[in-house]
């Protein structure tokens, strides 16, 4: 069987919410773009809570007028609990300026509306697609693998891999590097809350620490639907504590709760529950003169601030400016014109995710500044995905502020 093969100015490996958004902004400066999805859409992701700083991307590549027409959930903040104290922010309360709301969103719906608009766009939307192997000579990337009609050899002037857990380049390039963080398992599903006539807040997150162990914490993401996704974070020596299936130990640990346990009580589960292990990732290098890494296929923390849509959305935003000019005949430092900026947000996230599992920025939250104070405001405008506004000293001066704050909060 014959090999295919086409050139592209630009590869993106991967339809999710970054490499759609790379492949809109780069098709409509006039690329031609394709996209190597490896699934069929839609399928199931978690990462469903947004933030509001993805929404300034999402308008520079024109997608505001689709997400509003497609009915998610909306989104104004987050509500914390631990079953002794409630705490709530709103996005509104946050320090500077930029969009104060978002969605909550079915990601299966979400990431196909967005590669839609990159076909749209122009982008040469290929599903199923293998990529198994990758090398670069002077003047291409050349890239092959396998799909539905058989073999592919392809080459482009540059290569971005937006392929999240799938993480193409780290793999095949031998990028991975340990992670700092420990390990930590997820467990999460889809249910059919039950929650309508509730006193409950649809236009937020709610997230539940345990009680016992601030360790583990609960997610419950209303949709739009009556459905809500639910999961709980729990580090694996508290996890083999609960035998069973891994519904049997989701819901375990849920009982464990008062707040969350009476929310829930009526919930029906919708999908098998999943389970996700050691999913903090790292890399040794974010790009180089003819490859990108964008998203979860770069760095991932943790999902506990909903972080992760917003990174790989940011990560995007930043790659159209260098890359246009490398491709113009421009000399792009990588490092110093990618990789650093997008550091800046992803080491904010990184002291802010440390910060909640040593209890210090749960004792910020349970026990916060007054809604006037501006170190609220600050930290808010973290929250709330405002991560590479160097204006806030908690963006580069995190771990001194938020330490001074939580000794005066706890």
């Amino acid at each position: 069987m014959a090999v295919s093969s086409d050139h592209f100015d630009v590869i993106v490996i991967g339809a999710g919410p970054a490499g759609a958004l790379a492949a809109i902004r780069l098709a409509q400066e006039g690329l031609n773009v394709a996209i190597l999805e490896k699934s069929s859409f839609p399928r199931f992701v978690i990462g469903e809570s947004l933030l509001p700083q993805s929404m300034a991307f999402m308008e520079k590549a024109g997608l505001l007028p689709r997400l509003a027409a497609a009915g998610f959930q909306y989104k104004d903040g987050a509500n914390f609990s631990n079953d002794r104290q409630f705490s709530s922010i709103k996005f509104s309360e946050k320090f500077g300026e930029g969009p104060a709301s978002t969605y909550q969103v079915e990601r299966g719906k979400f990431d196909s509306l967005l590669a839609d608009a990159a076909a749209e766009a122009g982008a040469d939307l290929r599903f199923q697609q293998d990529v198994t192997a990758v090398e670069f000579n002077e003047v291409c990337a050349i890239i092959a693998g396998e799909g539905p009609e058989g073999a592919f050899r392809h080459t482009t002037r540059f290569l971005v891999d937006a392929s999240g857990y799938g993480r193409v380049l780290p793999r095949l390039m031998k990028l991975d590097a340990p992670s700092d963080f420990p390990a930590r398992h997820a467990l999460f599903t889809h249910v059919e809350d039950q929650l309508a006539g509730r006193d409950f807040d649809r236009n937020k997150i709610l997230i539940s620490v345990h009680p016992r162990c601030r360790d583990i914490w609960f997610w419950l993401i209303p949709f739009a639907s009556g459905k809500s996704s639910v999961g709980a974070v729990v580090p694996p020596e508290e996890l083999k504590k609960y035998p069973g299936s891994p519904s049997e130990k989701l819901w375990a640990i849920i009982n464990e709760t008062t707040e969350l346990k009476d929310l829930l009580r009526d919930a029906r589960e919708l999908r098998p529950v999943g389970e996700m292990s050691g999913y903090s990732t790292k890399v040794s290098r974010l790009a180089g003169p003819q490859f990108a890494l964008l998203g979860n296929a770069g760095e991932f923390l943790d999902p506990v601030f909903s972080s992760g849509v917003t990174v790989a959305l940011k990560s995007a935003d930043l790659l159209i400016e260098p890359l246009m000019r490398q491709l113009k005949g421009d000399n792009v430092d990588w490092e110093a014109d990618f990789a650093k900026p997008l550091q800046v947000g992803v080491d904010c996230f990184r002291t802010f995710v440390e910060a909640w599992y040593s209890g210090e920025l749960q004792d910020i939250i349970f026990n916060p500044p007054s809604d006037d104070n501006p170190i609220k405001q600050m930290i808010v405008s973290v929250l709330a995905g405002y991560a590479w506004d160097e204006r806030n000293p908690f963006v580069l001066q995190g771990p001194r502020y938020l330490d001074m704050v939580a000794q005066q909060c706890a």
